[in-house]
């Protein structure tokens, strides 16, 4: 399918967001994360089906988005998020981004070779009136990156640093470009260090994440037997609250629009109130 697009916006986002696993937010942290000062709200962990939560977040909020990060291409078919996107933009109008991803080739027996799956995926959304400007993918290497750029508002890119969203704003240029940056607020590094292994140590056994951080620059040393402080101290960022809220400026700096922030950890507040206490 050959298709000319118009990506331009419709949907408006401040710098700061949050990431945040889709069964960990209700409406009162909505309200409490729009109060801070946060401008959307980015749900993770594959959120599917009829997205019943956007509409509780939204109705809970005055202005905030919330961008699903992403929907599994792999787990619900175009037409049904399709009609859960027109639901939810008929009620609430340029406050939705829909997120969609390939996530990786270990998820499913069923994978088939993912840039071809995505673009199927957003003829799919197109033929159901899905607008090219209200979705965004997961991208990471340059190829699913031009592809962002060209078929949606731009990328989301996830378990990366600074230096992949300088070189990610090179290739997609004006388009939207949202990172999401793991942080931890603890000055101790050896209880920092842990905590960051112990929630994502995983993601170092996926083809697609390895491959990435190769190219960042990480060994094969770096990523196994759990990674090295070097690699952890650069996803997961840890000290106070400046030194927090500087790991989230250096994307800004990089390129990034928007940078969806997730805390590592029990409870996300202390972080996410010193982060926008300094850039909000």
């Amino acid at each position: 399918m050959s298709v000319v697009l118009d990506t331009s916006m419709t949907v408006k986002l401040g710098k700061l967001g949050i990431w945040r696993h889709h069964s960990q937010v209700d409406g009162d942290f909505a309200a409490k994360a729009e109060e801070l000062g946060y401008s959307a709200i980015w749900l993770g962990g594959s959120p599917g089906g009829d997205l019943a939560v956007v509409d509780e977040l939204l109705a809970a909020t005055r202005s905030l988005v919330v961008a699903t990060g992403i929907v599994n291409i792999w787990t619900d078919g175009p037409g049904g998020i399709a009609a859960a996107h027109h639901r939810i933009t008929d009620r609430f109008d340029n406050r939705f981004l829909l997120g969609v991803g390939a996530g990786h080739r270990e998820a499913t027996a069923e994978y088939r070779k993912p840039f071809e799956a995505l673009v199927d995926y957003l003829d799919g959304l197109a033929e159901h009136g899905v607008p090219a400007e209200e979705t965004v993918l997961a991208a990471l290497g340059p190829k699913v990156l031009a592809l962002a750029a060209g078929r949606t508002a731009g990328a989301h890119p996830y378990l990366t640093t600074p230096a992949h969203t300088k070189e990610a704003r090179s290739l997609v240029g004006d388009a939207l470009l949202v990172p999401d940056q793991k942080v931890v607020l603890d000055t101790d590094s050896e209880r920092a260090r842990a905590l960051a292994r112990k929630g994502n140590d995983f993601y170092l056994g996926l083809t697609n994440y390895r491959a990435n951080l190769k190219r960042l620059g990480f060994t094969d040393a770096d990523l196994d037997d759990g990674g090295t402080d070097r690699l952890w101290d650069a996803l997961v960022p840890h000290g106070d609250g400046d030194v927090v809220a500087a790991a989230v400026q250096a994307h800004l700096t990089a390129g990034a629009d928007q940078v969806a922030v997730q805390v590592v950890g029990r409870d996300p507040w202390p972080a996410l109130t010193a982060i926008a206490q300094r850039l909000a």
